[in-house]
């Protein structure tokens, strides 16, 4: 028997070697591993081999393997094992435990690893009931505890409890040698996996004397990273807040004076050390939480008397260079700040002070790991992997830093006003500082997007804006400190620079200190004259050339502040509004000066004060003069063909042409500008122009036609004429372009253009969540060629005008709802060959909102019958093709497998964000009329869903093909590949529509699928606890209401794989008798949802895994036998 032992052992070497050599192929690799499986699944020699691999004669990779072997034996084989073989393998692996391999500071990490994997899973298995003597053997229990081994048995628990509460002074006995550091280390990561899971009245015994010693050997720089790893696990457990009440012991003072030490000690970039302050910094935000969660609780929790300490500590991590320190710290701030009663503290209002002071370092974006021009950039180095890395965090720590900005803001609002005030006053007097001489932006003597000064401006904007934005809220009228507000203002107001970059930020800073002007009007001119300058921005060298991207963003934000003002200080602007008209005259007079978008800019600018008239005769009247010459042009015969045309729109776009000259393509970009400008002018007045807020202004104003039979008036938009008279070339420009993606019309598109239909980068990228790469050079131009120009041409008309479309309905009202034929002409427009427009194209269409209840029958029956029963077909069919998908990708070379699984991602990403505006559209559908409650704790009314249905509800429940198809497609959606999709469905949408449906005569058939469509949803997302949640309460929901008249529902109940017939049968019974109390509905679910634990799916990684299956060993305690049936009911069904 050795002999074939021997051999066989031979061989098992030579494989292991084959598999581990990096010169082997990956043929021989991978016959190497079918032997290996094969051995492991089939052959009757495995302990025999294990064991003789496994001695210390061997090398420490076949040793490795041996024991692995041992562990499948143990995982897989144990329940077939003879009572004598497994005496024999645990009496085996004590003896390696004891002598079978090398000094415990010798050995391999990998090979005790591996032998106290063994263990483990035989301690699994056999203790305590036939192993009740393995943690009283000092020699085992102390090489366990060596090599960190967790018990994760349920069995026994409280026995190693016991044992975990006699024993925990012992290891510590270990620690008071520096020699034996390496035994502390590792009895310390044992202890990390007893912290885990026992009670935390163990941890918190005698006081949280554990804890104390913990922090006692922050001190021990061999110590202090493992002793810093058990108290981040006990403190970040959850449990009631009075068994946690203990840990506010950690406020001591000498514990807090050790924590403070280790936070504040300093340190270089030593991978050990920082490891160890990553972890400190996740106790001190561990330690936050418990703070804010126990002070102000039912347990008489006061503010703990060295808060000042735990704040000093926490604020040296978030003053570290390190960014990934920094922004770990946020959340905890902002939770300080916002609690109740530590916001009140001195000591947290002193801390917000020194927070804001610091926030001015700490929010200039300096760091990147590509860089060393700061100390950060080191840390960076480690923490990210490249400088898009940091810069998407850098982006998301700002964001919680600014929240917690705002928060401190609120506790001492006069010394973050004066603070801010410091800040903008030293950036205006200090000199601008280009950076890097070599950068083109340089050379010119401006900034680039992270020069210092950019940094520093664009740090300082933010933070201005938080504080100021935050300011006005919080102060009375009185309070706000509006001279020095003014002196800021004029100081930023005379600062010149032909930066644009820095000139964005000085637009920023004004639009931010406006309300200031408020309360002195006549300042008003000097920051008009100040802001429109930036929209006609150029720089010398420009002048001829295409403008460089910082300029083009510079005159966009001068746009946006103006529109910015002028809507939300509409009425404060009324009295500048004929000197802002002359001024936009002047500028539209020069064709060269103004882009069509900002022109389109200044326009909705002019309407916003406009609104502020109040006179519906004079408002409309400057409408009509505005929009002439977009009227004229837009409704010439020769827009009028190319809008109704495919060919001729392509050819007057210039799409059919293969660009080579300079001088074409200028001609064909001033057709696309004209089209646009038209386009976009007309969605600024349908955003924009709208009637008093006030019904008794509108009134007098002439703005109300008449009122509806509850009292309501009905408005008239004062832009409704002219906007009726360009609706039909509207129309037509859809329908075209939903025309342009047939094949015949892309074949019409040249070689230049053949890809300006498909989804534009920026959009992948989203889909994909890549983030946007960094813009170090702000000299390149917006688009990059003339074809990425005229993609973006086509996207942007396409979104436009479904703007339109879906805000006509709310500006227009009923005289948008009235058109006659308006159904036909949005579904010959709109509706128009929709299967051949791809998904990054479709966009929702949000008319139904605001349909009067007189327009259902003749609008919305017409539309919505159709689009849900198209929508329906392609969404069944898109996902059909994604879930049955299979991958050939071996078939193929690699270059060309990547780029087609990205292709597909991208395809099933852009479905997944398709199907949820789909579901968007279905959950704002107005199904129930809303009643205003009060919530009680604030006093503040709400809108919630009655009971009765809506008008909308009604006129939709009346048309049984509509209904029936809004319940298909939400009852389908819970199989399609999405989570987040499904929750929202089954939580919101499917049993809302259901419920108006269950009194009526509903096929056999029709129940059939509805629950089969839940169960479907929980085979593919129930592995997901949300999912579990909301479908196992929808299957419930079903069952309970259906399964009285139909029996049909048993029989699917019955196929359900594992159920427990006879629980069923009495969940069955009980059910039929709908007799249901209120403190029985959570027992209920759970028996529920223990019977279709059956379909609930595997996730993928999982599928294909090999089932462990342990044995109960016998009860150590004799129960009595249950008097109660399977369901512990008697009485009542579903009684607690």
């Amino acid at each position: 028997m050795a002999e074939p032992i021997r051999a066989l052992c031979d061989e098992l070497i030579k494989a292991v070697n084959v598999m581990m050599e990096a010169e082997s192929s990956q043929t021989y690799r991978l016959e190497a591993l079918k032997f290996i499986e094969e051995f492991k699944e089939k052959s009757p020699f495995c302990v025999e081999c294990g064991l003789q691999l496994a001695e210390k004669s061997q090398t420490a990779v076949v040793r490795h393997f041996g024991l692995q072997i041992l562990e499948h034996v143990v995982k897989f084989k144990w329940n077939d094992m003879a009572p004598q073989e497994k005496l024999q393998l645990k009496n085996c692996t004590m003896g390696l435990l004891s002598g079978g391999t090398h000094p415990i500071l010798q050995e391999e990490c990998h090979v005790k690893d591996a032998l106290s994997r063994i263990v483990v899973e035989m301690i699994k298995r056999e203790w305590p009931q036939h192993w009740p003597d393995i943690l009283m053997c000092p020699q085992e229990a102390c090489v366990l505890r060596v090599n960190g081994v967790i018990l994760p048995s349920q069995r026994g628990t409280k026995s190693l409890s016991q044992t975990f509460t006699l024993n925990i002074k012992l290891p510590f006995f270990s620690l008071q040698a520096k020699a034996h550091w390496r035994v502390g280390v590792a009895t310390l990561n044992t202890l990390a996996g007893y912290i885990d899971w026992v009670a935390l009245v163990y941890i918190t015994n005698d006081n949280c004397h554990l804890l104390e010693i913990l922090c006692l050997l922050l001190s021990e720089p061999e110590l202090q990273l493992e002793a810093a790893e058990c108290l981040l696990i006990a403190i970040s457990r959850k449990g009631k807040l009075e068994e946690r009440k203990p840990f506010m012991v950690l406020f001591d003072e000498v514990a807090m004076n050790y924590i403070l030490s280790a936070a504040q000690s300093s340190g270089g970039i030593v991978e050990r050390r920082y490891t160890f302050l990553k972890r400190l910094c996740q106790v001190l935000c561990a330690l936050g939480s418990q703070i804010c969660s126990l002070v102000g609780s039912d347990f008489e929790v006061q503010v703990p008397l060295n808060l000042d300490k735990y704040m000093e500590a926490l604020f040296a991590f978030t003053t570290h260079p390190s960014q990934l320190l920094r922004s770990s710290t946020q959340m905890t701030w902002g939770n300080l700040f916002r609690h109740d009663i530590l916001s009140k503290d001195t000591v947290v209002g002193q801390m917000a002070i020194k927070y804001l002071r610091a926030a001015r370092i700490s929010l200039v974006k300096t760091g990147f790991p590509s860089k060393n021009d700061c100390p950060g950039c080191e840390f960076s180095r480690v923490d990210f992997d490249s400088d898009e890395d940091f810069n998407c965090s850098f982006n998301s720590f700002r964001a919680q830093q600014g929240e917690a900005v705002r928060l401190a803001c609120k506790i001492v609002p006069f010394e973050a006003f004066q603070i801010a005030r410091e800040w903008v006053q030293y950036q205006i007097c200090t000199p601008i500082d280009t950076g890097n001489t070599t950068c083109e932006c340089s050379l010119k003597g401006l900034c680039s997007a992270l020069s210092l000064t950019a940094v520093q401006w664009d740090a300082m904007t933010f933070f201005t804006e938080s504080v100021l934005g935050q300011l006005f809220k919080i102060l009375e009228k009185e309070k706000i400190p509006i001279d020095e507000g003014m002196e800021l203002l004029q100081m930023v107001v005379n600062y010149e620079t032909r930066d644009p970059l820095i000139l964005s930020c000085v637009l920023t800073i004004i639009s931010t200190l406006f309300p200031f002007v408020t309360h002195q009007p006549h300042f008003l001119p000097q920051v008009l004259f100040k802001i429109f300058p930036s929209i006609t921005f150029e720089l010398v060298e420009e002048c001829k050339a295409p403008r460089t991207r910082a300029v083009k963003n510079l005159r966009r934000h001068a746009c946006s502040s103006i529109i910015r003002i002028c809507r939300d200080y509409s009425d404060f602007m009324l009295p500048c509004f004929d000197m802002m008209y002359e001024h936009v005259k002047k500028l539209f007079s020069s064709e060269l000066l103004l882009t069509q978008m900002e022109k389109c800019a200044l326009m909705e600018a002019l309407i916003l004060i406009s609104n502020q008239f109040k006179d519906y005769n004079k408002q409309k009247a400057f409408l009509k003069e505005l929009m002439a010459p977009v009227t004229a042009q837009w409704l010439s015969e020769e827009m009028k063909s190319v809008l109704l045309d495919p060919a001729t729109f392509l050819a007057y776009v210039g799409a059919d042409q293969v660009i080579s000259d300079a001088d074409t393509e200028d001609q064909m970009g001033i057709n696309r500008s004209r089209i646009s400008f038209c386009v976009n002018t007309i969605l600024g007045v349908v955003k924009r122009a709208r009637w008093p807020a006030n019904p008794e202004e509108a009134k007098a104003g002439g703005f109300v036609v008449s009122t509806i039979s509850d009292g309501a008036p009905i408005y008239r938009n004062p832009c409704a004429e002219p906007l009726q008279a360009l609706l039909p070339n509207l129309f037509a420009l859809i329908r075209t372009q939903n025309n342009l993606f047939l094949p015949e019309n892309i074949n019409r598109l040249s070689k230049t253009f053949t890809r300006v239909y498909e989804i534009m980068d920026v959009e992948k990228n989203f889909a994909l969540g890549i983030p946007q790469p960094l813009l170090d050079a702000y000299d390149s131009s917006a688009y990059r060629n003339i074809a990425e120009r005229m993609q973006g041409f086509f996207s942007s008309l396409y979104d436009n005008c479904y703007h339109m479309l879906g805000n006509a309905g709310p500006c227009m009202q009923q005289d948008f709802y009235a058109i006659e034929g308006l159904a036909e002409q949005i579904v010959g427009s709109a509706f128009t060959h929709l299967d051949s427009v791809p998904d990054h194209r479709l966009r929702p269409l949000q008319l139904v909102m605001s349909c009067p209840h007189d327009y259902y029958d003749s609008l919305l029956n017409p539309l919505l019958g159709p689009l849900f029963t198209y929508l329906l077909q392609r969404l069944n069919f898109r996902w059909q093709i994604i879930n049955q998908r299979t991958s050939l990708a071996q078939e193929e070379d690699e270059a060309y497998e990547e780029n087609h699984v990205t292709q597909e991602v991208v395809e099933e990403q852009l479905l997944r964000l398709v199907t949820r505006e789909v579901m968007d559209l279905l959950s704002k559908l107005p199904l129930y009329e809303e009643m205003v409650s009060m919530e009680s704790s604030q006093g503040i009314q709400m809108n919630t869903p009655s009971d009765e249905l809506s008008e909308l509800g009604k006129c939709l429940l009346q048309s049984e093909d509509i209904y029936m198809t809004l319940l298909t497609i939400c009852f389908n959606s819970l199989s399609w590949k999405d989570t987040i999709n499904c929750q929202r469905c089954a939580s919101v949408l499917c049993w809302t529509l259901l419920k108006q449906v269950l009194g009526c005569n509903l096929l056999p058939d029709a129940v059939t699928w509805l629950y089969t469509s839940v169960l479907k949803g929980l085979q593919m997302h129930g592995q997901h606890e949300g999912c579990n949640a909301a479908l196992t309460q929808l299957a419930l929901l079903i069952y309970e209401s259906l399964r009285p008249r139909y029996s049909e529902l048993r029989f699917i109940m019955n196929q359900i794989p594992d159920i427990h017939v006879e629980a069923l049968e009495q969940f069955d019974q009980k059910t039929i008798q709908s007799t249901v109390s209120k403190a029985g509905e959570k027992k209920k679910r759970e028996q529920f949802k223990r019977l279709i634990a059956g379909t609930v799916g595997k996730p993928l990684g999982q599928q294909f895994k090999k089932e462990v299956h342990i044995r109960n060993l016998p009860s150590l305690f004799k129960k009595p036998k249950p008097t109660r049936d399977i369901l512990e009911n008697t009485d009542t069904p579903f009684e607690a």
